[in-house]
């Protein structure tokens, strides 16, 4: 039987009891208060369509300069362009080619959106071997300014335009935005995952159900939320399968908290009214603090200043703020209706001859890691650093056509562009000169002879002080070879042609907003690290009234991180596991670490809250290590499954970047909840013994108390 802290005398119920109390006897309207939230944000959302866009504008830095310039003094050459690739293998320059390709262009001249279209011939837009070439589509605005259905259209009509041997296709930014899939069926199998888990460890289909229907709830209303908010604020086209990635997880995973408190009180005797109110006086308290620290790291992202995040951070922490709201007051009302059905399964299983008391197997593991505490707390972060050792060597930046499924039409042009012109014209540098045209030119001698570029345009005037070239490097867009020519073109290459010729030039280009985005990421990332751990750090002294605990607690949770980042670098940045080589995508550290630090620190407050009570009690170290794992290991593992699975699922996704995130969260729960949480955390409290809860007397009395338990 599960030993449980027995309840304290009080005069006056919690604030968690009350509201367990009221959902408990009023469930039939706390539940239809959230049908109702449900459906009309729901009937709302639909209503109105979304409004998803992505927004990678970066003030300051001198590829947005570069797009400002050119959106303010020539409009025309500041919208998004469009390469229709044509290929034949008899050449482009036959006449009954020449006539087709012509003919194929007029129809896309008349479409919306299209500013302006440059034929191959007029360009000069043909390979070496005549084989190979590519019009220009100037659209009236950027990707995120022209609707997706003017794209689409524009796809589908040069690509009805093959015909005989001729050969098009269609490549572009605006044309991977409007090719990307979504999750697929990632959602659906990993509910069903987490199902089966659920089921295997309660051994009931209608207790395993209640979880999935909190989580259903949560993140049903917060995707309705964010779909009408995407109309008055910049919410990225990726929100929403991660808004579902995390909203499942975390949704399933503080359900599951409450339940299995709920059902230990019933395994010792409580009636279901009582220990509804007993579970939320307890693990009621942990989810709050655990969602509160979630919300926290994720609202550190706001910190970065990048629009394109904080959007999304602010979506997830909703999304993860719906979640708690619906544990605290959605599941009292369920276990007020199934309350009973589950009490008279739960004695059933309870009353079985034979059976083992919960927690024992915890127990004996506990002890034995106590026991060997050094092995079980060195070996493992030895083995965690070397995980985390690539991410030594991570490379932020975007994934391009080149990294797309062959069945794509983009990607069929990307290839054939690289075979044609080389493997840098699928990146090109867009040089804005202010300044004369003898400046102009001056940069283009220069430009042409610079090692790693392949070719420069010569200068386009846009009027009597501005100019425009165009840079192709010798190398891939996603080449570490192309970043660095961007870093001596603006360091190196150009400032001396500025000084002598009193112009200026600007390096951008959609290949350098990505580094300059990427370098924005990196140099604003250890302010973002430093304000979330120290928050974080924060909480737990004031709750745990320790000083050791939240820096331990800080450097197993960064462990975890950087191991799961690791993975990511040697999978899709080296190639292992036979994924494509290409950088990380820029997004997914910091989102990574936002989620996982917060899930960790979940982990770590549902064991020591276990341990706290144990030690509040006794005042032994070691027993209340040993009891606090018995009594929650099994819950955190299991928690941890369904995660894992949830997170898993979206490595089925065709996204380049939800792969990326699906494999980064799952690793570091699978790390966190396996290798920290069940071997070193047990080992490093019993290093510590009872320093681990030791906090200077003048620091008690300056902190606020804030306890996870009554006392």
């Amino acid at each position: 039987m599960v030993e449980l802290h027995p309840p304290r005398t009080t005069t006056r119920p919690s604030g968690f009891e009350r509201l367990a109390s009221w959902s408990y006897r009023h469930r039939r309207w706390a539940l239809l208060l959230w049908v109702v939230v449900l459906g009309a944000v729901t009937v709302a959302a639909q209503g109105v369509g979304d409004a998803y866009r992505n927004d990678f504008s970066l003030p300051g830095t001198e590829s947005q300069r570069a797009l400002d310039t050119l959106r303010e003094r020539a409009p025309a050459r500041a919208g998004e362009t469009v390469q229709v690739v044509l290929a034949d293998p008899a050449g482009l320059a036959a006449a009954p080619t020449r006539a087709r390709v012509d003919g194929l262009l007029d129809r896309v001249r008349g479409l919306p959106h299209v500013a302006d279209v440059r034929s191959p011939y007029d360009d000069g837009a043909v390979s070496a071997d005549g084989r190979i070439g590519y019009a220009t589509v100037t659209l009236d605005g950027i990707t995120e300014e022209v609707p997706a259905e003017s794209v689409r259209k524009l796809v589908d009509t040069a690509l009805a335009g093959q015909e005989g041997d001729l050969r098009v296709e269609v490549g572009g930014d605006p044309v991977r935005e409007v090719q990307e899939a979504g999750g697929g069926p990632a959602e659906g199998l990993g509910m069903l995952a987490a199902l089966i888990i659920l089921v295997l460890l309660f051994r009931s289909l209608l207790a395993a159900s209640l979880p999935l229907v909190i989580a259903l709830f949560a993140v049903g209303a917060a995707i309705g939320m964010i779909t009408i908010a995407s109309h008055v604020a910049t919410v990225a086209d990726f929100t929403l399968p991660l808004m579902i990635l995390v909203g499942l997880g975390v949704g399933i995973d503080y359900a599951l908290l409450v339940f299995s408190r709920f059902r230990a009180e019933l395994i010792a005797g409580a009636e279901p009214e009582a220990a509804t109110r007993r579970a939320m006086d307890t693990a009621g308290r942990t989810v709050l603090f655990a969602g509160c620290t979630v919300i926290i790291a994720l609202l550190g992202l706001v910190t970065l200043g990048l629009g394109s995040l904080q959007g999304v951070a602010v979506a997830i922490a909703l999304t993860v703020l719906a979640t708690m709201l619906a544990s605290l007051t959605l599941l009292p009302a369920l276990l007020g209706m199934l309350g009973h059905r589950v009490e008279r399964a739960v004695r059933r299983r309870a009353e079985r001859p034979g059976r083992t008391a919960e927690g024992t197997a915890w127990r004996r593991w506990a002890t034995l890691v106590q026991r060997h505490r050094w092995p079980a707390l060195l070996i493992p972060v030895a083995a965690l650093l070397a995980l985390a050792a690539p991410a030594l060597d991570l490379r932020l930046g975007f994934a391009d056509a080149g990294n797309d499924a062959g069945s794509n039409t983009g990607r069929r042009a990307y290839d054939l562009l690289a075979e044609g012109f080389g493997p840098g014209f699928n990146g090109p540098l867009v040089v804005v000169v202010e300044g004369g045209q003898p400046a102009a030119e001056a940069a283009h001698r220069i430009l042409a002879g610079t090692p790693g570029v392949a070719s420069a345009v010569p200068p386009v005037p846009v009027s009597a002080d501005l100019s425009t070239m165009i840079v192709f490097p010798d190398s891939k867009p996603q080449a570490a070879e192309t970043a660095e020519l961007v870093t001596r073109l603006r360091q190196e290459v150009l400032p001396p042609v500025a000084r002598d010729t009193d112009a200026t030039f600007l390096v951008g280009g959609s290949t350098a907003a990505a580094e300059d985005f990427a370098d924005a990421v990196a140099g604003r990332l250890p302010l973002f690290i430093a304000i979330v751990v120290g928050l974080s750090a924060l909480l737990l002294m004031v709750v745990f009234r320790s000083l050791l605990i939240p820096v331990k607690a800080a450097v197993l949770n960064l462990l975890s991180v950087a191991a799961s980042m690791g993975v990511i670098t040697a999978v899709f940045q080296h190639g292992t596991l036979g994924v494509q080589p290409g950088p990380i995508e820029a997004y997914v550290p910091v989102m990574i670490f936002a989620i996982v630090f917060g899930l960790s620190m979940d982990y770590e407050v549902f064991l020591l809250a276990r341990m706290h009570e144990e030690w509040e009690r006794d005042r032994d170290a070691e027993t209340a290590v040993r009891e606090g794992l018995a009594s929650t290991g099994r819950v955190v593992t299991a928690a941890a499954a369904i995660m894992i699975v949830v997170f898993g699922a979206f490595l089925l996704s065709p996204d380049r970047m939800l792969q990326q995130f699906g494999l980064g969260l799952a690793v570091a729960i699978l790390l966190d909840a396996l290798v920290i949480r069940c071997l070193i955390l047990p080992a490093a409290m019993r290093v510590l013994g009872p320093r681990a809860w030791w906090l200077p007397r003048w620091l008690d009395r300056w902190l606020p108390r804030a306890p996870l338990e009554r006392g």
